[in-house]
C-alpha cells in the first residue's frame, strides 16, 4: 500500500493548517493569561469593592487606572509626535531639495533628526505596547459576560459580589444605551479633532494623493465617530461607557501634553 503522507501536498497542507492552528491557541492562551485576565479580576475586585457593587463606576475607574499606567507611554509617543510637527517644514525643503534623489533625501532627513535629537521612530513602539493593553480591556466589558462571573478566571484572592448593580446613573449598561452611544460618538468627533493634525491646503489643480488624504482626513473626522456611536449602541452600554470614559480621558491627556510642551518651548530660549 502506497504512502501519501510524506509526499501529499494536502497532507502538508493539513499538517501545516494544524501547527498554526496550535500557534494561534498558544498565543490565544498567552495574551488572556498576560493581560486579559488580569484586567477580568481588577474589574471584579473593583466592583466588589465599590458601594453597591456598580458595574458602571467599576467600568469608568478601571478604564482610567489602566489609561493612567499607560500615561508615560501616550505623553512619550505625543512628544515626538509634535516635536516631528514642529519641523515638518524644514523637513519638506529637504525632501524638495533632494527629490531626484531619494537615497540622499534619506539620509538627509535622518541626518536632520539626529541632528534635533529626534527619534522618528520613539513614537510607534509606545503606541504598540498599548494596543494588545486596550484590546484586552475592550473585551474585558465586550465578553465579560457581567453580571455573571466567570470564576474559573478569578485569582484566589479575588472574590465577586453577591450581586452587582448594572446600572449607571440611572442607565442599564447591561442593555442597549442610544444616550451613551451619542455621547460615544460627541466624544470620539472632539477626540478625533485633537489627535488629528489638520489637512494640508489643496493646491488649484489637487492630484490624486491630495484627493485621498482630504477625503480621508473627512471620513476619520465625521464617519470615524458615526461608526464607534453604532457600535457602541450595537454591543452594550458597559461598551459605551468603556469608550466615553476613553475618549474624555484621552481628551484631557492631549490638552495637558500640549499646554506642557508649549510652556517648555515658551522657557527653553531662557535657559543657558
Amino acid at each position: 500500500m502506497h504512502n501519501f503522507r510524506g509526499n501529499s501536498p494536502l497532507y502538508s497542507g493539513a499538517f501545516e493548517h494544524n501547527r498554526f492552528l496550535r500557534y494561534n491557541d498558544a498565543m490565544f492562551a498567552l495574551l488572556k493569561a498576560v493581560f486579559y485576565q488580569p484586567l477580568y479580576n481588577g474589574l471584579i475586585f473593583l466592583i466588589a469593592a465599590l458601594p453597591g457593587a456598580s458595574v458602571g463606576f467599576g467600568v469608568v475607574l478601571l478604564t482610567i487606572f489602566i489609561k493612567l499606567l499607560l500615561f508615560p507611554l501616550s505623553q512619550k509617543a505625543a512628544r515626538f509626535q509634535m516635536l516631528m510637527k514642529e519641523h515638518e517644514g524644514e523637513v519638506s525643503r529637504l525632501k524638495e531639495r533632494f527629490k531626484s534623489d531619494k537615497q540622499a533625501q534619506g539620509k538627509a532627513i535622518l541626518d536632520f533628526y539626529r541632528e534635533k535629537k529626534i527619534n522618528p521612530f520613539a513614537s510607534i513602539l509606545p503606541i504598540f505596547i498599548q494596543i494588545p493593553v486596550v484590546i484586552a480591556l475592550y473585551y474585558v466589558f465586550f465578553n465579560g459576560g457581567l453580571p455573571l462571573v466567570d470564576a474559573s478566571l478569578l485569582y484566589s484572592f479575588v472574590s465577586p459580589p453577591e450581586t452587582m448593580d448594572m446600572h449607571f446613573i440611572g442607565i442599564d449598561i447591561a442593555g442597549k444605551s442610544l444616550l451613551l452611544a451619542i455621547l460615544v460618538g460627541i466624544t470620539q468627533y472632539f477626540q478625533g479633532r485633537l489627535a488629528l493634525p489638520p489637512p494640508k491646503p489643496r493646491s488649484a489643480t489637487p492630484s490624486l494623493g491630495e484627493d485621498l488624504a482630504h477625503g480621508m482626513h473627512l471620513q476619520m473626522k465625521y464617519m470615524m465617530p458615526v461608526f464607534m456611536a453604532f457600535v457602541s449602541y450595537a454591543v452594550s452600554g458597559a461598551v459605551a461607557l468603556y469608550f466615553i470614559t476613553s475618549n474624555v480621558f484621552t481628551i484631557g491627556q492631549e490638552l495637558y501634553i500640549r499646554g506642557k510642551f508649549t510652556r517648555e518651548k515658551r522657557i527653553m530660549p531662557t535657559k543657558k
